[in-house]
């Protein structure tokens, strides 16, 4: 069945969202948690998380239960005895849970397998999601997604099961203490209390996301000389280098959190700026999801599609023909689109942010 009329509204008792991962996606699915546990306050909700993602979800006061889904072991499963035997393990487990509801927000085949084999008689995921995902719906939410921004594409499904998600909310859990024991960090690192400071994003999966080190400490010199507030670097272990190379290049006293964070420590971290400057990644939407004054820096991707989902961020870009071209690396060699990005402009961006802000204080 293909179509987007709204669902029965039948009270489903068991529901499962299946959204393994990015972190970005996973943010951008969060509106969907919001409709479900408000049409169904009583049901039973789980969601099957990538394992590495699954301390983002834990504890989260809307979800009954998060299912950590182990990617990369199960992927070994045709050349690993023990693998696929886990992997069947995982799917009766799955199956024993016995949902009514699943909505795959993945749409892979590795995701719609994942839906059909739940058992559950009411499958719901997009009518072109890849892979052949789509044999395993019992039904199929049509629309274009070209040039459509991925929480758009999130809330047709949750309309088209009636729920109620305008204006879509991004409940990301956060806890009193999570945000006092993260303020303690960051006052240890800075050896003080920064009543205000600007959370520097440093992360990005591709290299081609990336600003170069040198431009994004000539930006936080100039943020230092403009007496805006301290900045403050944050990131996974895999930024570190990244990180040592900014701060090699800065004049300004930085805050170096990164690869020192929890991913719950870092939203908390990013919650508590008061400006966030990023590249296109998954804590930019973190920071877009609470609303954040941001300054985000795109080159090889579409802000239409993965741009900060709100009111108070900018996006600082370049219309180059090649742009985009959703490449981890540049196939032109030039990488123009973040290479030609100048640090002036984004200044200029990030005062214009900043200036209501600092009205304010």
């Amino acid at each position: 069945m293909t179509d987007t009329v709204p669902d029965d509204r039948r009270q489903y008792q068991r529901i499962l969202i299946i959204k393994p991962s990015s972190l970005g996606d996973i943010v951008h699915a969060l509106p969907i948690l919001a409709g479900l546990r408000a049409g169904y306050p009583g049901a039973h909700i789980a969601w099957l998380v990538g394992k590495s993602f699954a301390p983002f979800l834990a504890g989260h006061p809307l979800l009954d239960e998060v299912i950590p889904f182990d990617r990369r072991h199960y992927g070994r499963m045709l050349r690993s005895p023990r693998a696929l035997a886990d992997f069947w393990r995982f799917v009766r487990e799955l199956r024993r849970r016995r949902f009514d509801l699943v909505l795959d927000l993945q749409g892979l085949f590795r995701s719609g397998f994942l839906a059909r084999a739940s058992g559950a008689p009411r499958r719901i995921g997009f009518a072109d999601a890849r892979e052949f995902a789509p044999a395993f719906y019992s039904r199929r939410v049509r629309g274009s997604r070209k040039n459509c921004h991925a929480v758009e594409i999130n809330l047709r499904l949750a309309r088209s099961l009636g729920l109620h998600v305008d204006p879509p909310l991004f409940p990301l859990g956060l806890r009193d203490d999570e945000l006092r024991d993260t303020r303690n960090l960051i006052t240890e690192a800075a050896r003080m209390r920064l009543e205000r400071f600007t959370a520097v994003l440093l992360g990005a999966r591709w290299e081609s996301k990336r600003w170069p080190a040198d431009r994004l400490a000539g930006l936080i010199d100039k943020m230092h000389a403009e007496g805006l507030p301290a900045c403050v670097l944050l990131g996974s272990p895999d930024d570190r280098v990244f990180a040592e190379e900014v701060r090699a290049g800065c004049g300004a006293p930085i805050v170096d959190l990164v690869g020192r964070t929890s991913l719950r420590e870092l939203t908390a971290a990013i919650a508590l700026a008061d400006l966030v400057v990023s590249h296109d990644s998954g804590p930019l939407h973190i920071a877009a999801a609470l609303d954040k004054p941001l300054v985000a820096l795109f080159g090889p991707t579409n802000p239409a599609r993965t741009g900060p989902y709100c009111k108070s961020a900018r996006v600082v870009s370049l219309p180059l023909e090649c742009v985009p071209c959703y490449r981890r690396q540049c196939p032109l060699g030039h990488h123009k689109c973040m290479q030609q990005l100048d640090v002036e402009a984004v200044f200029q961006n990030v005062l214009e942010i900043w200036a209501p802000i600092s009205k304010m204080a």
